[in-house]
């Protein structure tokens, strides 16, 4: 193959690579962040002392986007093996337990997997980092709703929307872009969600099972389709935003609950 159309060959195979790992982002980078952030304001001393000492100079906030960034590295692992690890596949009115994860696995397999090469004596450093890191992003992921998808449009991405008058799809808009219309920094929406997390809450959230978590994104998910899609505006922001807040807060309270159990 010529060199300059092997160098074109290569760079479309990367573009359509980048793209269909566009397809099951969660939450955006503000998203994820706000949910490492929550996260630590829970860390128990002993998990507190864990992560530091696994990632030192690094903040759960900084962890929870690695496993979308290096979704860019053209790496077979990260273009193939690590994609399915983003989400589940839930059908219709089925449970997760009816269901089970296709043999490519998902993102409740992919815990499973991380958190036993956390915990166990024989995993190098290296690995208990990206253990770590993913369990931290896979959590966030599954409290968006649309990680939970039917199967039928791609979470979402398939739906065609007009959000705010713009060209956009709905796991997008569910993504980012509902965040990205308060124009906040994620340490600005941690300060303000956290402030609203009270004892009672965090009591009624500290659930450390993901089937848990996946039948309220399912349940979740039922109600997010648009009536109009081509008028989502300021009356879909009115109605969904709420939950996006309260996903936001429960995953961050999950991570911390899930990290103090791993690490207790």
């Amino acid at each position: 193959m010529p060199k300059l159309t092997q160098r074109i060959f290569i760079a479309s195979l990367t573009s359509v690579c980048l793209f269909t790992s566009s397809l099951v982002m969660a939450w955006g980078q503000t998203g994820h962040r706000v949910t490492g952030a929550i996260a630590e304001h829970y860390l128990s001393n002993e998990a507190k002392s864990a992560v530091e000492a696994l990632l030192p100079n690094e903040s759960l906030a900084e962890a929870s986007t690695w496993a979308d960034e290096m979704r860019s590295n053209p790496d077979e692992f990260w273009q193939r093996t690590a994609t399915p690890w983003h989400y589940v596949t839930i059908p219709g009115d089925k449970t997760y337990q009816q269901t089970g994860a296709p043999k490519q696995g998902d993102a409740f397999t992919a815990l499973q997997y991380f958190r036993q090469l956390l915990t166990s004596p024989t995993s190098s450093a290296r690995e208990k980092q990206k253990a770590l890191r993913f369990i931290v992003h896979i959590i966030g992921d599954l409290h968006q709703p649309l990680h939970a998808g039917n199967g039928n449009d791609k979470g979402g991405n398939d739906i065609k929307v007009r959000f705010f008058w713009n060209d956009s799809n709905l796991h997008r808009v569910w993504d980012s872009q509902m965040l990205e219309q308060r124009k906040l920094s994620y340490t600005e929406w941690t300060e303000w969600l956290l402030q609203k997390i009270s004892d009672t809450d965090r009591d009624q959230w500290r659930d450390t099972n993901p089937q848990t978590w996946i039948d309220e994104s399912v349940a979740i998910r039922k109600t997010i389709y648009p009536k109009d899609a081509n008028n989502m505006n300021y009356d879909y922001l009115y109605e969904h935003i709420p939950t996006v807040k309260k996903r936001l807060q429960q995953a961050g309270v999950r991570i911390a609950a899930y990290l103090n159990e791993v690490f207790k």
